[in-house]
């Protein structure tokens, strides 16, 4: 444990920045997962989850939660999977 008093305020601030991230990174792995599930289903659907699922990582980016050529490979995968099915139909 640290001792001195900004190393201690040091972890507090990291213990609360540490549950944050935590839980915008599992907003995000809700959305994939939803994007997934609409994607088998309806494509019109999934288009909208993309585009919530799109600023939620443009957001997480550009806080430094995920690193911004993170956010934009996902988005640029996504972005595929969603063309690939709209020329499927």
């Amino acid at each position: 444990m640290a001792n001195i008093k900004s190393a201690k305020k040091r972890v507090l601030i990291e213990r609360e920045r540490r549950v944050q991230n935590n839980s915008v990174k599992s907003e995000i792995k809700t959305y994939i997962k939803k994007f997934k599930e609409d994607l088998a289903q309806d494509v019109a659907k999934a288009e909208e989850t993309y585009k919530v699922l799109s600023s939620k990582l443009d957001a997480a980016g550009r806080e430094n939660v995920i690193h911004q050529n993170s956010a934009n490979r996902k988005k640029a995968h996504f972005a595929k999977l969603l063309d690939n099915a709209k020329k499927a139909k």
